[in-house]
């Protein structure tokens, strides 16, 4: 308990740290930071996360906050700079690289295997742009992260199916990004046929040219998957062989397909059928769809949004064929203000019910 000095009492550590655990605005952490001296240390003993946004600034600042879990910089960073949040945060359970620009390839990664090496919480791990990274530095982080949950490679052009091979023995992986990243078929067939099968319910792979129905196909193999993003992946190498492999996958909850142009009403009509959890659908740019695909949801009691951006063959018609038949739906997103403007009074007119018309891409998480 506090102690009692003339009429002020002073409380304790354990009671400061009572109050801050209740402030969780960073402006008010901010300001009992200021009190005083001892306030000021006390707050840095409890801080949690940590956004740097100057590199120059990290060997002075990161010591006063040791028991962080989260750490996020966008910055340049080092090898060096990463054994160094490793020795002053044994705790860290989060570290966020996402770079959004051209950082200079200054990141080899043997920092990161040091930092899986004296971080044994660490469970989740944002590398996204960071184009430096590799198949070797993956390989051997990973040996170091056995509790990793969520890995996020997206934009890191060299992995490849090395790579794949380690990350598929995970047996705690729940959320992979591989956007744009340099693998194969094979690769794929490691991850289907690893420990992560059993795990991972989000998978991005947006972007990704090196894969085809063969790969695709591989993927039925995962057990939990609820999110898959194949939006640009080998555009014309996925028809609708992967189409109809991917609605055996009955967790799905979030498909993205957008741009996939050898797609038909098949698959469409496959994945009304065999996937009655799915909430979110992305068909954009699918040209070969046409109203009798879209008609085929008509029934499906979970499908939330439809995307169907650059469909030139979905009428009116078939957005209201849509809208009555599925109770659950809350959101039709078609492509540009033109189309909405004659498509939106022709929904009104006719249905008895409102559901949200856009022609902005929806916002839409994976996570």
């Amino acid at each position: 308990m506090g102690k009692q000095l003339g009429r002020i009492r002073l409380l304790c550590h354990e009671e400061l740290g009572l109050i801050l655990a209740k402030l969780t605005d960073p402006g008010d952490r901010i300001t009992f930071s200021q009190v005083c001296k001892e306030w000021f240390q006390l707050e840095a003993l409890h801080r949690s996360s940590l956004r740097l946004l100057r590199h120059q600034f990290l060997r002075q600042v990161l010591p006063r906050f040791p028991n962080l879990l989260t750490f996020q910089t966008s910055e340049h960073i080092t090898d060096p700079d990463l054994e160094f949040i490793a020795q002053t945060c044994p705790q860290l359970e989060t570290i966020d690289l996402t770079t959004l620009g051209h950082k200079p390839f200054c990141l080899l990664g043997f920092g990161l295997v040091e930092l899986a090496n004296r971080c044994p919480k660490l469970s989740k791990v944002l590398l996204k742009r960071r184009r430096s990274i590799t198949d070797h530095v993956i390989v051997s982080f990973i040996k170091f992260a056995p509790n990793l949950v969520h890995l996020d490679l997206g934009g890191c052009y060299s992995i490849s199916d090395r790579a794949l091979k380690a990350i598929g023995c995970c047996g705690s992986l729940s959320y992979l990004d591989l956007e744009s990243c340099g693998f194969t078929d094979r690769g794929l067939g490691f991850l289907a046929n690893g420990s992560c099968a059993k795990t991972l319910k989000a998978l991005v792979l947006a972007w990704c040219k090196g894969i085809t129905d063969v790969g695709v196909s591989r993927l039925q193999k995962m057990q939990c998957l609820e999110h898959l993003s194949l939006c640009n992946s080998s555009r014309h190498k996925i028809t609708d062989i992967g189409g109809l492999a991917i609605s055996a996958i009955k967790t799905l909850r979030t498909l993205n397909l957008a741009a996939l142009a050898k797609l038909s009403n098949r698959t469409v009509a496959a994945l009304a059928e065999n996937c009655p959890n799915l909430e979110v659908l992305d068909v954009s740019e699918c040209r070969l769809l046409t109203g009798a695909g879209i008609r085929a949801f008509r029934g499906h009691m979970c499908l939330k949004t439809i995307v169907l951006h650059r469909l030139h063959q979905v009428h009116a018609s078939d957005l209201e064929h849509l809208v009555l038949g599925c109770p659950a739906l809350k959101s039709i997103f078609v492509h540009g203000e033109e189309s909405l403007s004659e498509i939106l009074p022709l929904m009104q007119e006719r249905t008895r019910r409102f559901v949200r018309m856009g022609s902005a891409f929806p916002t839409y998480s994976s996570k």
